[in-house]
């Protein structure tokens, strides 16, 4: 036991030798990586030191020479071309004509010469030639009635008997003028009465009781009786 502690005792001092050693040598490593940083951190500063003072001073200066430079503004003057003139029509002059002047006192007059007039021969026939002019077709007979005026004779009155007053009308004394629209035909008879113009109480159906009793003598046309429109009128009166 003592032995063993011996021989510890002795080995431990060359132990702690080594370590050491190896201690010295990383602080020495990191004292040479110091230095090298800093000396490149100098160098670096002093490389963009020297930058800075070369191209500084450059461009400061090329910027004060630009900003003292005054703007010069170049106004550039369009000229216009005048239009050409016009130009005058030259108008032709009338060309003179040379128109002779007959003598006024020839010695020999020129003779008139009279052309012979030469008139056609026309045969005429010996036979007399009447020219007739053609008759027109006759007129046609309108179909349905016509309305008085122009070549349409009117039609006449033949037998017109008297309305009869009705009672109430007569009472109320009214009196006035029924005016009626009818047919007339060819035989003068009245058709279809239509009334314009009526009176109250009954009257205007006595005046068309009455008118369609009627007698006419028919309208004509040409010569030729027909079918017409006529208007009637009916007095009312109170003796």
């Amino acid at each position: 036991m003592a032995a063993n502690d011996k021989t510890t005792s002795k080995k431990a001092p060359a132990h702690d030798e080594a370590a050491l050693a190896s201690l010295r040598t990383y602080a020495e490593e990191d004292q040479e990586e110091t230095r090298n940083f800093w000396i490149g951190v100098g160098l670096a500063v002093a490389f963009h030191a020297l930058l800075l003072l070369i191209y500084f001073p450059k461009s400061s200066a090329d910027e004060d020479v630009e900003r003292e430079k005054p703007k010069v503004y170049v106004v550039q003057q369009v000229r216009f071309q005048p239009p050409p003139p016009p130009q005058q029509q030259e108008i032709p002059k009338p060309k003179a004509k040379k128109v002779p002047i007959p003598d006024p006192t020839p010695d020999e007059p020129e003779p008139i010469r009279l052309e012979d007039e030469i008139e056609p021969d026309i045969e005429m026939p010996d036979t007399d030639i009447i020219f007739d002019i053609p008759e027109g077709p006759p007129p046609s007979e309108p179909s349905g009635p016509i309305h008085v005026g122009g070549d349409v004779a009117a039609p006449v009155k033949i037998n017109t008997p008297n309305p009869q007053y009705t009672e109430i009308a007569r009472k109320a004394r009214i009196q006035g003028v029924v005016i009626v629209q009818a047919i007339i035909d060819k035989e003068g008879s009245v058709q279809n009465v239509k009334i314009l113009k009526g009176l109250p109480m009954g009257l205007d159906n006595a005046a068309v009781d009455a008118i369609k009793k009627w007698k006419f003598k028919p309208a004509t046309l040409n010569g030729k009786p027909v079918t017409v429109y006529y208007n009637l009128t009916v007095n009312f009166t109170l003796q």
